[in-house]
């Protein structure tokens, strides 16, 4: 096998990280990040990514208490990064309706998960480590940051430096179980 590229070290090293250290990310770093979200390609080219970043400690502390609550509280682990970024879909694009309705395909959200992979390699190559998170009161997230209704929420990053990093999990299927050529398997 030929040495990995550059770009296959940071797909293959990057893992999602629930332990970060009390470090705050650069500005530049951030914005380097957002810039590459902001590269990504999307349907008709309608950009429907909106990233609402929390880097405040106290709302992020409010923010906390009300999206890590109850049956949430698994993803408490959250609080210690420095920074979140929320991902917004913003609702009243036409790709994104029309997507849906006539192929079934919601392409914003489609759009939306390829920026924040772009975010989240970006974050990779510049020693900042991520944890995508979906488990959380969205509900209260939105009343707690007063995001308007013309906005939905997607998902959210976790960002920070971790100390060290846990040990990868090897365990992926294999290319012939996930990959077929010409045919679908039956």
């Amino acid at each position: 096998m030929t040495e990995p590229t550059p770009l296959q070290k940071i797909l293959f090293q990057r893992r999602s990280i629930r332990r970060y250290l009390p470090q705050p990310v650069e500005r530049d770093k951030l914005l380097a990040c957002l810039r590459a979200a902001q590269a990504a390609p999307s349907s008709q080219n309608s950009q429907p990514w909106r990233f609402l970043v929390l880097d405040n400690p106290e709302l992020k502390a409010r923010f906390s208490a009300e999206a890590f609550s109850g049956i949430y509280a698994s993803t408490r682990f959250a609080e210690a990064a420095p920074v979140f970024i929320i991902l917004l879909a913003r609702i009243d694009f036409v790709s994104g309706r029309v997507g849906r309705q006539i192929q079934g395909v919601p392409y914003n959200l489609l759009d939306i998960g390829i920026a924040g992979e772009h975010f989240v390699l970006q974050a990779e190559e510049l020693g900042l480590r991520t944890c995508w998170i979906g488990w959380f009161n969205i509900r209260r997230a939105r009343k707690c940051l007063k995001i308007p209704r013309k906005y939905k929420i997607v998902a959210m990053l976790a960002l920070g430096y971790s100390d060290k990093r846990p040990p990868r999990d090897p365990v992926r299927k294999p290319l012939e179980e996930i990959v077929w050529f010409n045919t679908v398997e039956r």
